[in-house]
């Protein structure tokens, strides 16, 4: 699992690399003995995430977009089979965001790679590259399915108690909100005695 808070729970003056490192071995603060081998698989990992600029940068030094990508090479180093992100765009300016996006496309397309399960509350965030989607509101089961039948104007309307209009265009989502009306109050009239 990869969250935002996670990272406050990272010693500030370990490295990148080393943050990778201790995902294999279920740690923080990284004290396992590590192999040559280890490196090179970290590395590796910090290169697939687009950060291995960063390897020898200490995790107060990171930015928090930086922080996530070797979050995830992390979690990565443990081979997993299923991947959860959750929110991990919170933080992220719109630039670091779109390029953080790039980065999840890609890894979702990766043959071989782990199954990702992205939480989030905007849809702008969901990639191409996940097909199913599944709503909850209020603990309970909205709406699963393929993306396709489950993100709907209708169905988001229901999940966000309002009414919005569900866009698609050049494979991103977005949520357009219906201008309000305009409201009918009448004018109050200030008169002054002099």
């Amino acid at each position: 699992m990869v969250t935002h808070g996670f990272g406050a729970l990272i010693p500030v003056c370990e490295t990148a690399l080393d943050t990778v490192i201790s995902g294999k071995f279920a740690q923080l603060d990284l004290w396992a003995r590590v192999s040559s081998a280890d490196r090179r698989r970290a590395a590796q990992l910090l290169r697939s995430v687009e950060a291995v600029h960063l390897a020898s940068r200490e995790w107060q030094y990171l930015s928090q977009g930086e922080r996530q990508r070797v979050l995830i090479a992390r979690a990565l180093m443990a081979r997993p089979q299923l991947l959860v992100l959750d929110e991990p765009c919170a933080g992220l300016d719109p630039v670091a965001r779109r390029d953080f996006l790039t980065t999840i496309d890609r890894l979702a397309r990766r043959r071989g790679g782990p199954t990702l399960v992205l939480v989030t509350h905007h849809v702008e965030e969901i990639t191409p590259a996940f097909t199913h989607a599944l709503l909850l509101q209020g603990g309970q089961v909205l709406a699963a399915g393929p993306r396709r039948q489950v993100l709907n104007s209708r169905q988001l309307s229901t999940l966000f108690a309002t009414p919005v209009a569900l866009r698609r265009d050049r494979g991103g989502l977005r949520l357009n909100f219906p201008s309000p009306a305009p409201s009918r109050t009448r004018k109050n009239k200030v008169s002054r005695n002099t």
